[in-house]
């Protein structure tokens, strides 16, 4: 599903954060990324979702590359992503009025269309909002409901989209703990749901052992080698409640705290 071969990124003016680096995604998996800060998790994301471009190597998604955002290609972001002077259902049904605008638009050969479905319709959005509970604030506006709510407008847009890949950077963490493992029991029911390949960049040592079957660990930069952490108990709802929970916990702490170096 994601590939990165060899891939080198740098900011301008900035020592490279990626160099020479290998990671491979297979469809249908959960990945977790975690790491110290500044050490590229959000810059590893943005390459997926084609917001940024390595200096060298190559990045693709599905077999393709992606020198551009995908249209099957879900991202839900830390801050919602909502636009403040729409309700929710409009922001949800964003991506449906954006498919019907860029109905007639053509992608020269074999490149991915990068423009969501022209055939999304209101009674998805209408479903959608139902199945993530907030059917009944549809008329509010993002500062009229809770910040766990926006996150559930945010997702909703992004499944609408109908992608095999979503990408989610840091989405639960400015939301108090109820909340936030609230919406990480239903990220694992809408994977079980609809089997999209799940990358989740977290800082959160639990939040990553609870959503990531495989959790990839970057050191400080530049990364150059791939570390992952097999969790295969991960992905069943009562999973935070077993020893074996626990136990990956405490693994992936000592593996942070030994700085484990990727370089």
């Amino acid at each position: 599903m994601i590939c990165f071969s060899h891939i080198t990124f740098a900011y301008p003016n900035q020592p490279p954060i990626f160099q020479d680096f290998n990671w491979q995604v297979e469809p249908g998996e959960a990945w977790a990324v975690i790491g110290p800060s500044g050490c590229g998790k959000s810059t590893l994301l943005y390459l997926a979702a084609g917001l940024r471009r390595p200096g060298a190597g190559h990045v693709s998604v599905a077999g393709q590359p992606v020198p551009r955002p995908r249209a099957s290609t879900g991202l839900v972001l830390q801050d919602f992503g909502l636009l403040p002077w729409a309700t929710v259902w409009e922001n949800a049904a964003l991506v449906m009025r954006m498919g019907q605008f860029y109905r007639d638009k053509r992608v020269p050969g074999d490149t991915p269309r990068p423009y969501p479905r022209p055939d999304i319709t209101p009674d998805q959005v209408n479903r959608w909002l139902a199945r993530l509970g907030i059917a009944d604030q549809r008329d509010k506006y993002p500062n009229q409901i809770s910040g766990g709510q926006r996150q559930r407008t945010a997702i909703a847009r992004s499944l609408l989209q109908q992608p095999n890949l979503l990408l989610m950077d840091e989405p639960f963490s400015s939301l108090d703990a109820l909340t936030r493992e609230d919406l990480q029991r239903l990220t694992l029911e809408l994977r079980q749901e609809t089997g999209v390949t799940t990358v989740i960049v977290t800082h959160n040592i639990e939040e990553a052992v609870y959503l990531g079957r495989r959790i990839l660990v970057l050191g400080r930069a530049p990364n150059r080698e791939t570390y992952a952490v097999e969790n295969a108990g991960a992905g069943t709802l009562d999973f935070r409640g077993q020893p074996a929970y626990q136990q990956k916990c405490t693994e992936l702490r000592a593996v942070l705290a030994a700085g484990q170096d990727t370089k």
